[in-house]
């Protein structure tokens, strides 16, 4: 990477404010790891106290951060994270260019759908029958797509995922290594002393730009589906349930959990390890923070914390309480003494 400061913010879209135009940049990097030359950048303002540490020479960040050191060159930028994506993208280790072909170990059933001039198969992948897979998708080594699925245009199966029966997957959806599509959701009924195991014939319907993360499960619906919609993106270690439905845009983070027939509207987030009890409906553009519990609908737009979920104010205050007990505690046995003190000396005013 050799791109004078100029040159470097006329890619950015962004504007100068400090330093020589004609500064040479020679590579990119974290805050706590970019040297003399580099560009880096400030998205997140906790980051902000370790710029005074860093040897970076030019600053990529917001339209109103100031507390700048003065030795850094400045490109001011609306997004700083999304525009530092493009200092990555050009300059950063190429992208793996996806080719077409079928490897000879993989496993393709005679009524599977696909164009091996325009697909990716890699080894010892197993494609069985009535699977269609749309032109561009790239299925790496070790991945299964079960009988009579549908995979869209553009899609990406890292190694290892699985695809099981009927699931059907929009376009540009990509499957990390490790995830389930399809699995059987979790239903048994209890009946003379056993648990009986309920037939889950239903699907998963994956709409487009979905991405799913390594290690995730998602189950199949008892009957119907069970519904990711469109761009929503859900990370590692994430359990979603049968018959569950997202909207839009939805971001589920690691170690999530969602019961079986809980509905999320759009814009929905959901940070690490929040649990939602089944058949709840979650309203749109609400935010729930990490190792909440969601017990009961909501619906109103809004962010929300706690175990059970609430509000973010009313949450917050509630989960200072248990840390507050030994204060309390405390503050009880001094009552208690002060009132044994005072019948004590009551009882000997009546004595007298």
């Amino acid at each position: 990477m050799n791109i004078s400061l100029q040159e470097l913010a006329t890619l950015l879209e962004g504007k100068i404010t400090h330093g020589d135009p004609y500064l040479l940049v020679t590579g990119f990097g974290s805050i706590q790891e970019a040297e003399p030359g580099h560009i880096t950048f400030l998205g997140n303002p906790r980051y902000a106290p370790a710029l005074k540490k860093s040897r970076a020479s030019v600053l990529l960040t917001g339209e109103d951060f100031q507390d700048i050191p003065e030795s850094m060159a400045v490109i001011r930028v609306a997004n700083p994270t999304l525009q530092f994506s493009i200092v990555i993208q050009k300059f950063g280790p190429p992208k793996r260019e996806i080719q077409t072909g079928v490897h000879p170990t993989a496993v393709i059933s005679e009524t599977a759908k696909l164009n091996p001039e325009r697909v990716y198969i890699g080894p010892h992948v197993v494609i069985e029958d009535d699977v269609e897979i749309g032109d561009g998708t790239a299925i790496y080594a070790g991945s299964f797509i079960g009988h009579g699925s549908r995979l869209g245009e553009g899609c990406l199966l890292h190694a290892h995922a699985v695809i099981k029966d009927r699931c059907i997957l929009g376009d540009r959806v990509i499957i990390h290594s490790g995830a389930m599509i399809g699995t059987d959701g979790f239903g048994y009924e209890f009946s003379n002393g056993r648990h009986l195991k309920i037939d889950q014939v239903g699907i998963v319907q994956l709409d487009d730009d979905v991405e799913v993360g390594s290690c995730t499960t998602i189950d199949r619906a008892r009957f119907g589906r069970t519904w990711i919609g469109e761009g929503s993106k859900i990370d590692n270690l994430v359990q979603i349930a049968h018959n569950v439905i997202t909207g839009k845009h939805c971001l589920i983070v690691s170690q999530v959990g969602i019961s079986g027939s809980t509905r999320l509207g759009d814009y929905v987030t959901m940070a690490g390890q929040v649990g939602v009890a089944g058949h709840l409906k979650i309203g749109d553009k609400i935010t729930v923070m990490a190792k909440s519990g969601i017990t009961k609908d909501l619906s109103e737009s809004g962010v929300y914390t706690g175990y059970p979920a609430k509000p973010l104010m009313e949450g917050r205050r509630a989960l200072t309480y248990p840390g507050r007990v030994p204060e309390i505690l405390d503050r009880l046995k001094a009552m208690e003494k002060r009132v044994q003190e005072l019948e004590a000396r009551l009882g000997a005013g009546q004595e007298a």
